[in-house]
Parts: structure tokens; sequence; C-alpha cells
């Protein structure tokens, strides 16, 4: 038992030698901080600004009746494409009709009273012929009379007889005249009533050819909000209304641009490294909630004349091509225009950045040592933040490890990779040409009518 009791005190005794020449040596060292390290990735870049916009038509017509009657039949399915000039409606034609029988039976009548007052002009230009005879064999007769009572060959009452026939050819002649004016006259009438006989057919016709109503536009025609047997009225502001037709290629997509970035692109503009979209067809991309990118392609096709005041922003515009009518009227879209002329960018990951109050860095190792660096930092492009100022690109960047990280410590590093996610935006661009527009060309101007400015005068050399 001694023996035992011996041996365990001596285990002990090691035991603790052991252990205070353990804390005398103090503990193991620290392995030194690793860190991922990797290069900027230096690539040819434009900045493509985010917008949300909504999709419109680039016509819309409500379809109304231009004449009141009752609708007689419909000829369109709800809902479906319809073509420019396909006939949708036809109002009862049978009032319209009689009513084109009326005007043309009071056309007809005011020519048979033109055909009247032209019989009468010939008739007093007769007369007229007759008249200019009687008067000359009259002041002929005169004549002779006079010259016969001066030589006492004849008596003075025959001398007054023919004087007084002179009178009488004299007056009918004035009557011949007379009647002639008149018979003009009735003719004038006579134009006047079959101008108005005949703008009365007119009116009578359009009318009847109202009564077929076509669709004015090609698109989506909506559902019918009248069903046959129905009065409807039209012709006026508050005419009934039928249905409404939206066409869907090309579509708009409006979306609405903040003062500052509108001030933005002016000043691109003024220094020539990004054309306007107000004078330029700049390219816009188009993306819809379940698609990952943006496949529809299109073009600016319109910024507005001044900031909405209640929402301090400015309407724009871009125009796309629907072949395959997927964007409908009312969808909202994801839109991306270009907000920079295309330039070599420093893109780097977010995970690299950090953020000391106002300020943000990042870390890059020198020689084996932490740095700090102060950045400039800009938007997304594929998946990577634009480095505006701090980096040269050409730096080792830490991408992982910033937490443990602290300037003039000495680290380990690996070599890690930064990816580029494309999507899908182009890295270079160019404004759309005119001729390959997509934008609804303007009405042409009417006969007799130029592009000049009333009261400006043509330039020297200027087409005339």
């Amino acid at each position: 038992m001694r023996g035992l009791t011996a041996a365990v005190a001596a285990a002990i005794l090691a035991a603790s030698a052991t252990g205070c020449g353990s804390a005398q040596s103090g503990p193991p060292d620290q392995p030194p901080t690793v860190v991922t390290i990797a290069q900027p990735v230096r690539k040819r870049t434009v900045e493509w600004d985010a917008y949300t916009g909504r999709l419109e038509p680039v016509d819309f017509v409500e379809v109304r009746a231009r004449v009141s009657g009752y609708l007689q039949t419909i000829h369109f399915e709800e809902g479906q494409p319809v073509k420019e000039g396909e006939l949708l409606c036809v109002i009862d034609p049978r009032p319209f009709e009689a009513e084109l029988n009326r005007a043309t039976a009071a056309l007809r009548q005011a020519e048979s009273q033109l055909l009247q007052a032209q019989a009468q002009l010939a008739t007093a230009n007769a007369q007229k012929l007759q008249s200019d005879a009687q008067l000359q064999l009259a002041q002929t007769r005169v004549e002779r009379a006079r010259l016969l009572s001066r030589r006492d060959a004849t008596t003075q009452e025959d001398v007054d007889q023919r004087e007084a026939d002179l009178l009488q050819a004299q007056a009918d002649l004035e009557a011949s005249n007379a009647g002639i004016s008149s018979a003009e006259a009735a003719i004038a009438t006579a134009n006047a009533s079959v101008e108005a006989a005949k703008a009365g057919v007119e009116a009578a016709q359009l009318d009847l050819d109202y009564t077929k109503i076509h669709a004015p536009i090609s698109g989506l025609i909506s559902q019918e909000n009248v069903t046959e047997g129905n009065y409807i009225s039209g012709g006026t502001a508050t005419s009934t209304l039928l249905t409404s037709i939206a066409s869907v290629d090309p579509i708009y997509c409006t979306f609405d641009v903040n003062e500052q970035e509108v001030l933005k692109y002016v000043r691109l503009a003024q220094e020539g490294r990004r054309q306007s979209s107000r004078v330029a067809r700049n390219p816009v991309f188009l993306g819809l909630i379940d698609e990952s990118g943006f496949p529809h392609e299109g073009h600016m096709d319109f910024v507005d004349n001044r900031f909405d005041p209640s929402t301090a922003s400015m309407r724009a515009r871009g125009v796309f091509p629907n072949d395959d009518q997927v964007l409908l009227p009312g969808m909202f879209a994801r839109i991306r225009i270009p907000g920079s002329a295309p330039y070599e960018a420093v893109l780097i990951p977010d995970s690299a950045v950090g953020t000391d109050q106002s300020s943000q860095y990042v870390y890059i190792v020198q020689d084996g040592v932490i740095e700090r660096r102060g950045v400039t930092l800009g938007p997304i492009v594929d998946g990577l933040r634009v480095v505006r100022n701090g980096l040269s690109g050409n730096e080792q960047l830490v991408i992982e490890g910033l937490l443990q990280s602290r300037p003039g410590m000495e680290v380990e590093t690996q070599d890690g990779t930064i990816e580029v996610v494309e999507d899908g935006l182009p890295d270079d661009y160019s404004p759309l040409p005119p001729e390959d527009s997509l934008s609804p060309k303007p009405d042409p101007l009417p006969e007799g009518y130029t592009s000049q400015v009333v009261g400006e005068p043509i330039a020297e050399g200027a087409a005339q």
C-alpha cells in the first residue's frame, strides 16, 4: 500500500512540473491571415441607366358612330386582331337611303329649274334681237319721215307716228334687256339651288356610308359595348362607345426621368460624349417581368418639352417592334437606355467594397501588406461595380477576407477570380439611322402648303 501511494505522489509531482514548464513558455504564434486577391476587371463599357416603363399603343381609337340609329349587325370577334378598313358594325341604313332618295329628287328638281332659267335666258336673248331689229327699223323710218317732212312730201302726223314707233322700239329693247337680266338672275338662283341640292346629296350619301362602321386602324379590338338592336347616338362628343382598337406593332414604352438624370444627359450632349435622345434615335432595351435579360431592342422616339411639376420628372418614350405581339399595352417593363458614351471601365465586386461613415474604400495588397484605398463608385455593369476614381485596374484587390484585414497588416494571399455576369446589353452603341426608324411618319402637308413658317423669308438657294 505504501508503495502505491508513493507512485501516485510521484505522478502528481511530474504533472505539476510539466504544467509549470508549459506556463513559462507562453502561447504559440498565430498563423498569418490569408486573403483572396484578384485584379480588377478592365473592359469597354456603356453605363445603361435603368427605368421602369409602361407599354402604350402607338394608335388607340374609340370606335363611335357618326350617325344615330339602331345597331343592325356586328361583324367582329371580341379581342381578336382586325385590319384597317374591315367592316365592324352596320346601323340600319333604310332611313338614310330614304333621305338620299329625297336629296337626289331635290337635285333633279333644281337641275330642271336651271334648265328652265336657261330657256328663259334664250327667249330673252331672242326678244332682244327682235327688239334691236325693230329699233333699227323705227330709227330708219323716223329719219325718212323727217326728210320727207322737210320737203313737204309727208304730213306731220306721219312723222309723229314714226317717232312714237321709235319710242316703242326703245322701250321694247329695254324690256328685253330687263328680261335677260331676270333670266340671268334666275340661272344664278337655279345654280345655287343645284349646288345646295348636290351638297344635300353628298351629305345624305355620307350619312348612308357612315351606317357601315369600318376599322380606322389595325390592331387588337376590345369587347362589344353595345349589342344588336340597341339605339345608338352618333356624331357628338358623347356618342355611344361601340368598342376600341389598340395597335400593337410597333408599340410605345413611356417612362419618367428625374431632373438629375436629365441634366446628366444634357451635360453629356454639350460635351459631345452622347447625343441627345431628343435629336438622335439612341437604342433602348426592354425586358418583361418574366424575362431574365433585355431581349427587345428599340430606339428613343420622344422626349417631352417640360418637367411635370407634380413629380419633378420629364416624360420620355421608346418605340419597339412587336411582330410576335408579346408586348401588350398596359404592361410594365424594365427599360435600359445609354447613360454614357462607351469607355474603358474598372469593375470590381460589391463584396470588395467597405463603407466607413460617408466614404467607401477597398483593400489592396502591396508587397504582402494591406493598403487602404478610397474609391468613388458608379453603377452596376455586368454584375460588377464601376470604379470611377481610386483604382487603375492593375492592383491586387482583396475580394475575400475584407473583415479580417486592417491597413498595415501583413497577410498571405491566394489567387481568386472576379466573374463577369453578362447582362445581355452591348458594350458599344450608335444611334439608329433615320431611315430605319420605327416612329410613325407625320401626315403629308395639304396641297399648297409648305414647311416654311408663314412670314419667314426663304433663304437664298433654298428650294422653292
